[in-house]
């Protein structure tokens, strides 16, 4: 068997800068992250959270921590470069996790005006069977 990293990509917005609203979104991505990738927290090398500068009420990595099973996931957060007129109030993550299948199918969840980055891996494109 043949170990390879992989890596799984996601964003997502919130609506206000407040513990809360972070909470809620990392919750909701982090869930969507889980829900359609076989992915078990033991595998994950590292996950790099990125927060626009609008953003500052909370550590992202803070709440993914509090998971169950992720209590030992090396986590960072950063800021985001800024890009005059790019997408506000913005969460990003890059997860990479450790694989015996290097065929595996990734779905890289991208959430609420999020969605506008990469309408390509949304859940319906992912779910034809053109693909």
């Amino acid at each position: 068997m043949e170990w390879r990293v992989r890596a799984i990509r996601g964003a997502t917005t919130v609506s206000e800068n407040t513990v809360e609203a972070i909470r809620e979104a990392v919750t909701e991505l982090l869930d969507e992250l889980e829900t359609y990738n076989q992915l078990d927290p033991n595998e994950i090398v590292s996950a790099f959270f990125t927060v626009t500068k609008d953003l500052d009420a909370v550590f992202p990595a803070a709440i993914a921590r509090d998971r169950p099973s992720w209590e030992n996931v090396p986590l960072i957060d950063l800021q985001q470069m800024h890009v005059e007129g790019s997408l506000e109030r913005c969460i990003r993550f890059l997860i990479q996790f450790n694989t015996p299948n290097p065929a595996i199918k990734v779905h890289h969840p991208y959430l609420r005006r999020a969605k506008n980055l990469r309408p390509d891996w949304s859940l319906a494109q992912i779910a034809s069977p053109h693909r």
